[in-house]
């Protein structure tokens, strides 16, 4: 069985993101890796090149800016990336410049994998997600967060990456996954306020193809309030070893009072609904789960 790494970036030296160790968090998992870059505004080329790994491969890309609505640019440049994987390969997993998977997770991944590799049924792996924000203390707890999503996928060319890589179909049809008992833990929302909104600014070209309301979000405020949250949790867990040296480093603060729920009645009803009875209702899903 062979599994194959993918991702994709740019200007990961501008945005803060942990590329590096997303990466790295893959690399027991995967045979090969292959990072896609566009050299961008900055010195991401030599920031993955300090990868030092035999199963890193680096391909180039120049993202098509003219066809940034909606993120559209980012499954473009997913399918391109995917594009590099070889035939013999089996699964391919897909991590995001700001996801990262715990060591503890490695086995289960393999184990799991092998375990469908001659299942056809089974077209990829469905993850369950941790989404901190602010600092690495809190996690995301209401329903705006997905609770979980597609990140391994079989290698099957009739597979692409969808909308804006938020996931993946067969060109409109949903896949059928299986569970995996495995977590990614999401490290986008957590940088310092000013930081956060240089990011946002950025993202925010990936979306707007409209320029005058590109301008609009570009000229908003200079920071981010970490306080305009609807639900959070204190995050009790270990974080990866990869991110050991990252969280040493945080050269900010922020306190949040998070016994405050920010919620409508609708939705309070629901999110209390899911914590007694663990079942999200009324959830998009964007796969169909065959085997729990």
């Amino acid at each position: 069985m062979k599994i194959t790494g993918v991702t994709i970036v740019r200007n990961a030296v501008l945005n803060d993101f942990p590329v590096v160790e997303a990466i790295t968090s893959v690399l027991p998992v995967v045979d090969e890796m292959i990072v896609s870059i566009d050299k961008g505004d900055d010195d991401t080329d030599g920031l993955i090149r300090s990868i030092q790994s035999p199963k890193l491969k680096i391909v180039y890309s120049t993202w098509d800016m003219t066809l940034r609505k909606g993120g559209r640019v980012y499954a473009l440049e997913t399918d391109k990336a995917i594009d590099h994987v070889s035939a013999d390969t089996d699964w391919i997993f897909y991590i995001q410049a700001d996801e990262v998977i715990h060591e503890k997770y490695h086995a289960v991944i393999r184990q799991t994998a092998e375990k469908y590799v001659n299942n056809k049924r089974v077209d990829g792996f469905l993850f369950n997600y941790l989404h901190f924000y602010g600092t690495y203390d809190y996690v995301g707890d209401s329903r705006k967060w997905y609770k979980d999503e597609i990140r391994i996928i079989r290698n099957d060319r009739s597979i692409h990456s969808y909308k804006d890589a938020q996931s993946f179909r067969r060109g409109e049809e949903k896949l059928d996954v299986a569970k995996i008992d495995a977590e990614v833990y999401h490290y986008g929302w957590v940088k310092s306020p000013e930081q956060m909104k240089r990011k946002l600014k950025n993202v925010q070209r990936f979306y707007h193809a409209d320029d005058q309301q590109l301008e609009a979000h570009l000229n908003s405020l200079d920071f981010f309030d970490f306080n305009e949250f609807d639900a959070l949790r204190k995050f009790t867990g270990t974080h990866p070893q990869v991110m050991q040296q990252r969280i040493a480093a945080r050269n900010w603060q922020v306190e949040l009072d998070i016994s405050k729920k920010h919620l409508s009645l609708k939705d309070r009803l629901l999110y209390s609904y899911e914590k007694l009875t663990g079942k999200r209702l009324f959830a998009f899903k964007n796969y169909r789960k065959i085997i729990k």
